[in-house]
């Protein structure tokens, strides 16, 4: 039997300060856990337009995506994730959660403190290892 493929868009979105939104989530079998927003890409969608209508869908927000970070192959018991994780910054400030339970905005120095989901913690040891800025 082969394994579902599921396959999603992540937004890494920093601020001016250069943190990092986490999100986390509200429900399901890794409620509680911790992840960079995003969700499926649709059929027919591009990545960039699934991202943009995924975190207007979760945060009520709009974002400017900058480029594509890294795309991570993670097995899950259920599935195989390919999620597509793209470097973005918001338009403005404002946000709603819609769908998490709580979000934060973290420092390189606290990405350890909370606890990602696995695929999510992929990007972690790239992420602290740079600053946002070189990425870009």
């Amino acid at each position: 039997m082969t394994m579902k493929n599921i396959e999603v868009v992540a937004a890494i979105i920093s601020d001016a300060e250069g943190r990092l939104l986490a999100t986390q989530r509200g429900y399901g079998e890794w409620k509680d856990w911790w992840e960079f927003p995003g969700g499926k890409v649709e059929n027919g969608e591009t990545h960039e337009v699934a991202l943009r209508r995924e975190i207007l869908e979760e945060l009520a927000a709009h974002i400017v995506i900058e480029r594509l970070l890294q795309t991570v192959e993670w097995d899950y018991p259920k599935f195989h994730l390919t999620m597509h994780c793209y470097l973005c910054r918001m338009e403005n400030n404002d946000l709603i959660l819609k769908e998490h339970e709580d979000a934060k905005w973290l420092g390189k120095n606290e990405l350890d403190s909370v606890c990602w989901l696995p695929a999510d913690r992929q990007l972690i040891d790239i992420l602290k290892q740079s600053s946002i800025n070189t990425l870009r």
